[in-house]
C-alpha cells in the first residue's frame, strides 16, 4: 500500500472512490473541484491518497486556513478533516488510521491544536458525522479519540399547495397593524441590508446576500421585514449554494424578536417558493431549539449530524 499526496492525475479515481464509499453523498468532478480544489485554503500537502498499485482505495482531505475568513480570521489553532474514506474491501487494514494520522501530523506541524470533522466554512461537504448512514465512521473516530458533541439536523417539507396557516395569517395582520412591512427585497435597500446582516449576524450572512446581489438574484431569493420606522429588522433568503430549494438563513433583529415576525417571514418564503413552482424546501443544519421551531411550521428532520472534535 502506498500513501502519497493528492495530485490531479488521480482526480477522477478519487471521485469514483468517494462515490463508492460515501453513498449518501455522491459528488461529481465539478463539485469536487468547486468545493475542494478551488477553495482558497486547499493544500495538496494536506491531502493523501491510498494506492494499491495504481488503484485509489482511500483518501483524506484536511484544511488549515491560509487566508482569513470574514470575522473568524485565520483561526490559527483550528484545523479540519473535510472528508476521509476507504474502499469497503480495504477496510480494517489500518489504511484509514494511517490516512488520518498523516493529516493530523501535518496539521500539528502547521500549528493546529484542535481538529473539527467536516463543518468547514464556507465549503463544507458534511456538517459532522451522520450516524444513520455512516455508522462505521462513528466507531472509527471514537477509537481515534475524537469527542462527540451536539447534534445538528437537516430538515425539509413539501410545498405543494402551500398556504399560510390561519395562525400566521392572523399574526401577519396584527404585525402590519403595528407598522411592520413584509416585502421582497428591493435594491434600494442594498447597503442597509448588508449593514444589518453584518451587525446582527456576522460576515457570513452579509456574504450570502452580497453574492445574491452580485448575481442579480437578490430580488428573487430575499425577503425583508421593515419596522414601524421603515428600517430593516428581518431577513430571509434561499438558494445560497445555487439550489433553488435550499432555504436559509433567516434572522430577526435582536430588539424585534419574540414578536412572531420570524414565523411569518418563514411561511411567506414558503408561499413564494410554492408560487414559483418550487415544491420542496430544505436546509442543511439547525440545532435542537431550531428543530423545535421549524417543526411548528411543518418541517421534518431528514438527517442528523453529530459534531466531532479532537485536541492534538
Amino acid at each position: 500500500m502506498k500513501f502519497t499526496n493528492y495530485t490531479q492525475s488521480v482526480e477522477k479515481e478519487v471521485v469514483e472512490c468517494w462515490n463508492r464509499c460515501c453513498t449518501f453523498d455522491e459528488i461529481t468532478v465539478d463539485k469536487f473541484r468547486k468545493q475542494a480544489l478551488f477553495d482558497d485554503n486547499f493544500d495538496s500537502e494536506l491531502c493523501w491518497v491510498a494506492l494499491d498499485q495504481d488503484k485509489v482505495c482511500g483518501f483524506v482531505m484536511a484544511t488549515k486556513r491560509k487566508f482569513p475568513y470574514l470575522e473568524r480570521g485565520l483561526e490559527p489553532d483550528r484545523g479540519w478533516i473535510n472528508v476521509i474514506f476507504v474502499d469497503k474491501e480495504y477496510r480494517r487494514q489500518g489504511i484509514g488510521k494511517t490516512l488520518l494520522q498523516l493529516a493530523e501530523t501535518k496539521l500539528k506541524e502547521l500549528g493546529v491544536k484542535n481538529i473539527t470533522l467536516g463543518a468547514y466554512s464556507p465549503n463544507y461537504f458534511f456538517a459532522g458525522i451522520d450516524p444513520a448512514n455512516y455508522n462505521e465512521a462513528i466507531h472509527f473516530f471514537n477509537a481515534m479519540n475524537y469527542q462527540a458533541g451536539a447534534e445538528h439536523y437537516s430538515m425539509a417539507r413539501d410545498l405543494h399547495g402551500f398556504k399560510l396557516t390561519e395562525k400566521t395569517e392572523k399574526k401577519k395582520i396584527e404585525a402590519e397593524e403595528k407598522g411592520y412591512i413584509f416585502s421582497k427585497f428591493d435594491y434600494s435597500y442594498s447597503l442597509e441590508l448588508l449593514d444589518f446582516l453584518k451587525n446582527e449576524f456576522g460576515g457570513g450572512w452579509k456574504r450570502n446576500a452580497l453574492i445574491a446581489m452580485q448575481n442579480h438574484l437578490a430580488e428573487d431569493v430575499i425577503l425583508i421585514v421593515l419596522n414601524k420606522n421603515k428600517k430593516i429588522c428581518g431577513f430571509c433568503m434561499r438558494m445560497i449554494d445555487g439550489n433553488p430549494m435550499r432555504f436559509g438563513p433567516i434572522g430577526i433583529a435582536e430588539e424585534e424578536r419574540n414578536a412572531g415576525i420570524g414565523g411569518i417571514l418563514l411561511e411567506l418564503q414558503m408561499r413564494e417558493m410554492s408560487r414559483q413552482g418550487i415544491y420542496h424546501m430544505y436546509f442543511v443544519t439547525t440545532d435542537e431549539p431550531g428543530k423545535r421551531y421549524y417543526e411548528r411550521h411543518g418541517l421534518s428532520v431528514f438527517r442528523t449530524f453529530i459534531e466531532y472534535r479532537r485536541d492534538i
